[in-house]
């Protein structure tokens, strides 16, 4: 048992499932967006809060709880984090409305920000610096898996068991995880005294939580006055000035413990990796989004069949995962970065350019594969090479600063994406509906073209089965509006998808400038590496 309790690869490997439980419960809600809508009876923007309400609470308070890492032990703080994480978990399978299960994610992101920081600085510790490189690609493949995996296995828990099962099956990889946590993490410790910088945390979630009400809920209220004098652009405005402070605030205090330490940037390949990181989590959440409703909504698979459809891209992953894990030792990582955007880019940009109203399940399959192939380039190389300059003292900020970008990538995906599909949808919605009209007899076009365009003020209603607006139209007329909720949506898509597929350009070309290996580094960071285990 002791040789389990200080062998670095199982507290590598029970770190793996934690973050694996925390990245699997966020694609795994997005399955279940059609099944929540219906049993909930929620609208598409309380859907995207069910989402934002992790996220945000994960990306803002990641620093802070690395930082609480660094005070209390990154061992302790992991198994918190855990707890926390299973108790919401519990609360968010029991909730009966959908504010319930906003406040229940909260909670979750709350405990996924707590736990998911420990790692790096952990295995900075444990292992030396010229096997980081294979430990991050183990660490990087199964964050990717869990990410694309969540589809599959919530489709298949969605339809075998409901939509409460995505959150239940957490508890009990939740009890293990913290069981072994405790018998295998070793408890290290810096040995240094920090202070938590509070006002930094105030500043950044009251701006984050402007810029992304604003953006969510825009265009319930038409983009105007939402209550009082009170607009939607000053909401957002308010948020951009809060963040803008928020910056300034920290560049005056970064000598005296700033939640954002610059000094984390001062290493270009982590800077341009944080980018990459960013990309990424806009990018996987801003196509998953769409088409997963799409999938449902529009062609009317079922929750499992929409995941097995999905699965191509993680099996894809799975083999190019492999021949990047033996590159990425003999060359530099961004000659798979850059390869790797790219063909993600490439494979997004032919699903959205196959996706029709009556489009086949398996029409996407060549975009899954080459998108899946390029996920397994970006996955493996890109935490060594944002990790591989950085000296042990900084692997807790750094972990809190990478991780807290990439899950930035993923609010504002889900917040920019959720609030131009809403507002491509309204205008598509309306043209249809004037479109189709003219099929109705005349007593039925006014009410039918009214029910389509005020959608967007009640909350859109785009769950399994349904078309769109809650329109009070005899029987033989629901064919009609199901065409134009159908065609409307797929109107909205379009755009919509070519802003994840835009991002993941932008980012492959900044990989480019990603600095080679220094052969120095190993040697410079050996007295480093034991001072921080003793």
């Amino acid at each position: 048992m002791s040789q389990i309790r200080h062998h670095p690869m199982a507290a590598l490997g029970v770190l793996a499932l934690g973050v694996f439980m925390t990245l699997l419960d966020l694609t795994i809600v997005n399955i279940a967006i059609p099944s929540i809508l219906d049993g909930l009876h929620a609208s598409l923007d309380q859907v995207l809060w069910v989402l934002n309400a992790y996220s945000l609470l994960y990306a803002v308070l990641l620093i802070t709880s690395a930082r609480l890492g660094d005070i209390y032990g990154p061992r302790n703080l992991f198994a918190a984090g855990t707890v926390i994480f299973t108790a919401a978990s519990i609360f968010s399978a029991l909730a009966q409305d959908p504010t319930q299960l906003i406040l229940a994610r909260s909670l979750q992101g709350l405990g996924a920000a707590v736990l998911a920081p420990q790692g790096m600085p952990l295995m900075l510790s444990l292992f030396a610096p010229e096997k980081r490189g294979g430990v991050f690609a183990i660490y990087g493949v199964l964050a990717g898996l869990a990410v694309i995996a969540g589809p599959t296995v919530g489709g298949f828990l969605v339809t075998h068991f409901g939509w409460r099962s995505i959150f239940t099956v957490n508890i009990p990889v939740g009890v293990i995880t913290f069981a072994l946590a405790m018998l295998v993490i070793p408890d290290l410790r810096p040995g240094r005294r920090h202070r938590l910088d509070l006002p930094g945390v105030a500043l950044a979630t009251a701006g984050l939580l402007c810029v992304i009400f604003g953006l969510i809920e825009g265009q319930r209220y038409d983009w105007g006055t939402v209550t009082g004098g009170i607009s939607i652009p000053e909401i957002i405005a308010a948020g951009v000035v809060l963040l803008a402070l928020f910056l300034y605030y920290q560049a005056r205090r970064q000598d005296r413990e700033p939640l954002l330490p610059f000094e984390v940037f001062k290493d270009r390949n982590f800077t341009l990796m944080t980018l990459v990181m960013a990309a990424m989590g806009f990018a996987i959440l801003g196509i998953y989004l769409p088409l997963t409703i799409y999938m449902q909504s529009v062609l009317g698979l079922s929750a499992i069949d929409a995941g097995i459809t999905l699965a191509i891209q993680p099996v894809a992953m799975f083999f190019s995962s492999g021949l990047a894990g033996g590159l990425a030792q003999k060359i530099n990582g961004k000659y798979l970065l850059v390869p790797g955007l790219l063909m993600l880019a490439a494979g997004s940009g032919y699903i959205d350019w196959m996706a029709q109203a009556d489009s086949g399940r398996w029409a996407f399959t060549p975009g899954l594969i080459v998108s899946g192939l390029g996920m397994g380039f970006i996955w493996t190389p890109v935490f060594s090479i944002a990790t591989r300059d950085l000296p042990a003292h900084l692997g807790g900020v750094a972990s809190g600063v990478v991780n807290t970008i990439q899950e930035l990538g993923g609010v504002l995906a889900s917040a920019v994406v959720g609030a131009l599909l809403q507002n491509r949808l309204a205008l598509a919605l309306h043209d249809q509906a004037v479109a189709a009209s003219s099929r109705l007899p005349e007593q039925y076009r006014t009410s039918f073209v009214d029910g389509f365009s005020k959608a967007a003020h009640s909350g859109f209603e785009v769950g399994a089965g349904q078309t769109g607006a809650s329109l009070q139209l005899p029987a033989q007329v629901e064919a009609i509006a199901r065409y134009v909720f159908t065609h409307a949506f797929v109107d909205a898509m379009h755009p919509t998808l070519v802003l994840p597929v835009a991002v993941l350009v932008a980012a492959a070309f900044a990989a480019a400038f990603v600095r080679g290996r220094r052969q120095a580094t190993v040697a410079a960071d050996a007295p480093e590496r034991e001072a921080a285990v003793a």
